[in-house]
């Protein structure tokens, strides 16, 4: 059995968007279609949406007679052929202009509303997939929300069971919803309804919530929502314990605090420091400081701890990650923590590059239990957030 990844399938899909509406409820002082959303005109991330999808061999747009110019303006770059067909007086005048456009070699189509831009390749693959056993295919989501009935007040309720919200590209091999528009009679609200008033079985395929239609000022707002990159959060913890042993005083958070016997390990033993410094690779899935800086390696013998929370800090940076928060808990009964408290998160706050206000040191004792609370040495604990956007 070969381990070569299958070839793609030779493209035998035409998307037809329609766009010879005027779209004038949206606002902006021209037809929806051709308003700025994000950065680029709304058809023209419609357009983008099918001329990256693998299946689609052509793009047939349907305009009004007089946006030619506009279309000309809004045109984006395209590796696919882009016909332009002009539009009728109604919906369906407009789709059966697309549909005679369809150059030859085509066998389906997806028959798409221009007004949605944020059409995923998820949806457009859905409605594909179910042409192969089915006349026609459409995305929609369930309805959720209770019906009512009633005109300023409830007059009744309508159950929602086998209740859809339709959406687009309505997909359907390209013989049959040319003959299905052929024998149209009256309006339809949608080619959906024109390919069962034919006797055409269309599947339900899943839709998107982000697949929205643009209709109004409000609706432009949600779209510029849903585009904003994501935030990746990453919450790490850290926990380590260093023995007490021969010194004249400890280190913690990075700073040097009197006291009659020192911290032993392989550095400058400051628990602190080190609790901080797993935390952060915790949240990056880094492993700990024991990776990056084995205890075998004797170039570390000694060595200050803000260098291990330096490089921590830079990874994170290089990943993209911004350090928003940092809680760190000292477990002992001596020294006291406190006086050197305001101290420790100055210090933590210049290493970690964030301001004071975003530090947390505190302390608490064990209540003489274990070996924090025989002073046999001291624990630390930390939390860490980074935020990627």
């Amino acid at each position: 059995m070969s381990d070569q990844p299958a070839p793609a399938p030779h493209p035998t899909a035409a998307a037809l968007i329609v766009a010879a509406g005027r779209g004038t409820r949206a606002g902006g002082g021209l037809p929806k279609q051709y308003r700025d959303l994000a950065g680029a005109p709304v058809i023209a991330r419609t357009i983008a949406a099918f001329d990256a999808h693998p299946a689609v061999a052509a793009i047939v747009i349907v305009r009004h007679a007089d946006d030619a110019a506009l279309f000309a303006a809004a045109r984006p770059e395209t590796r696919l052929p882009l016909i332009e067909a002009l539009g009728g007086a109604t919906r369906d005048a407009s789709v059966r202009a697309g549909l005679a456009a369809i150059p030859e070699g085509i066998e389906t189509v997806l028959i798409h509303d221009a007004a949605r831009p944020l059409v995923s390749r998820a949806v457009i693959d859905g409605v594909l997939a179910a042409l192969d056993t089915h006349d026609g295919a459409a995305p929609a989501l369930a309805v959720t929300d209770a019906l009512w009935r009633g005109e300023g007040t409830v007059t009744g309720t309508e159950t929602r069971d086998g209740l859809w919200r339709a959406q687009t590209p309505q997909g359907f091999r390209l013989p049959a919803i040319r003959a299905a528009h052929a024998a149209l009679q009256g309006p339809a609200a949608d080619d959906v309804a024109v390919a069962r008033a034919h006797g055409l079985h269309v599947a339900i395929t899943p839709g998107c919530e982000t697949n929205l239609k643009l209709t109004t000022a409000a609706d432009f707002d949600r779209a510029r929502k849903l585009m904003e990159t994501p935030m990746d959060i990453r919450t790490g913890n850290g926990f380590d314990v260093h023995r007490f042993g021969p010194g004249g005083h400890v280190m913690l958070c990075g700073i040097a605090i009197p006291h009659e016997r020192g911290l032993q390990g392989h550095s400058d033993a400051d628990v602190g420091l080190h609790t901080l410094t797993d935390a952060i690779y915790g949240a990056l899935a880094e492993g700990d400081i024991g990776t990056h800086f084995p205890p075998s390696d004797p170039q570390w013998k000694g060595a200050e701890s803000h260098i291990f929370l330096t490089h921590a800090v830079e990874l994170a940076a290089s990943r993209g990650f911004t350090i928003t928060h940092a809680d760190v808990t000292l477990i002992c009964e001596r020294p006291k923590i406190g006086p050197h408290a305001e101290a420790m998160r100055a210090r933590l706050s210049g290493l970690l590059r964030i301001e004071a206000g975003r530090v947390s040191v505190k302390a608490t004792t064990t209540e003489g239990l274990g070996f924090a609370g025989r002073q046999e040495g001291i624990a630390a604990m930390a939390t860490v957030t980074l935020v990627k956007a």
